[in-house]
């Protein structure tokens, strides 16, 4: 067998997939041309048939409408338009994947579609407009924790927070934080790991867009989480992830915020109507002045009365708040 019948079914197989779809087809004629042309291989009509026959074989899904020239396109993709738009708006939209690296996995995302297709959802997708993060390590920073938690090793690595002059400085003077990574973790626009950090013994939180670069990924084994511990709900308690005591919070709430409680909390939130036009729930959360925030940001629809020390942190927060206006 020449070279060139080897090479023909893999060459018509990416034409027809980068060039076709239900709406663009290309003919025998047009196939027959593309190879001549653009890969120096003459090709008989009766060859293509042949060919895309075996395509079809192999399990490829190519389509023909019978006419004096036979049409041919490629028809059902890995994903169709609407999965491959809602997966595009996530890549546009999640802060912690740079500009420049979201642009160039949204091309390959849109590359499966075809270039007729793909042209249509690069135009559709903004992204220069949004909140990006700036830190462009990300995904060797993703990549090398996720190695850890397959290896089931400790991590080391630093964290950066910015000063009064949007400068980037290691925490604690570069302070090597200890872990052994458990979970990689994607909570509201950020990307975190969750793990015990070794220094307290503590179950914690890092934001890995503020690591400085990759950790270092150590001899030492992880230490395994407590038997029986729920990650699950672990993560569900968490207000924006931040490391803080989980209590069970007694709300009064207006029947109006139902939905936002069961955004925040879930179906499964146990509620009580008092028949006066509002519900208690009583959800377990980390307490946190994050909490606190998105209580308020209710104007009032949202009370919270218990436990007591709950209730009156939450007081101390609402008047800090109060004197914080001039």
């Amino acid at each position: 067998m020449d070279i060139d019948a080897k090479l023909r079914p893999w060459l018509l197989a990416r034409i027809l997939f980068e060039r076709t779809d239900e709406e663009h087809f290309l003919t025998t004629a047009q196939l027959m041309h593309i190879l001549e042309t653009e890969h120096n291989m003459p090709t008989h009509r009766t060859t293509i048939g042949a060919d895309i026959d075996m395509l079809r074989d192999l399990g490829m899904d190519i389509q023909m409408t019978k006419s004096t020239q036979n049409r041919y396109f490629f028809g059902k993709r890995y994903f169709d338009d609407a999965e491959m738009r809602l997966m595009i708006d996530a890549l546009a939209s999640c802060k912690f994947i740079p500009a420049s690296q979201s642009r160039k996995i949204i091309a390959k995302i849109s590359a499966l579609a075809g270039k007729n297709a793909s042209d249509k959802l690069i135009r559709n997708v903004s992204v220069e407009g949004r909140i990006k993060g700036t830190n462009k390590k990300i995904m060797s920073i993703i990549d090398g924790i996720n190695d850890a938690i397959n290896r089931k090793k400790q991590i080391t690595f630093q964290y950066f927070q910015y000063n009064e002059k949007k400068q980037r400085k290691p925490r604690h003077d570069g302070l090597l934080y200890r872990l052994s990574p458990y979970r990689l973790v994607w909570n509201g626009e950020f990307y975190y790991v969750v793990g015990r950090y070794e220094e307290t013994g503590e179950l914690r939180n890092f934001r890995v867009d503020r690591m400085v670069t990759a950790p270092e990924i150590l001899e030492e084994d992880a230490t395994p989480p407590e038997k029986g511990f729920d990650f699950d709900r672990h993560i569900n308690t968490m207000q924006h992830m931040f490391n803080s005591p989980r209590k069970r919070v007694r709300l009064i709430c207006d029947n109006s915020v139902m939905d936002a409680i069961v955004d925040r909390f879930g179906e499964k939130v146990e509620t009580f109507l008092r028949g006066d036009g509002t519900f208690e729930c009583c959800p377990e959360v980390a307490v946190s002045r994050v909490l606190f925030s998105w209580i308020v940001g209710f104007g009032g629809k949202v009370k919270v009365t218990g436990p007591d020390e709950v209730a009156e942190e939450y007081r101390e927060f609402v008047r800090k708040a109060w004197e914080a206006v001039e």
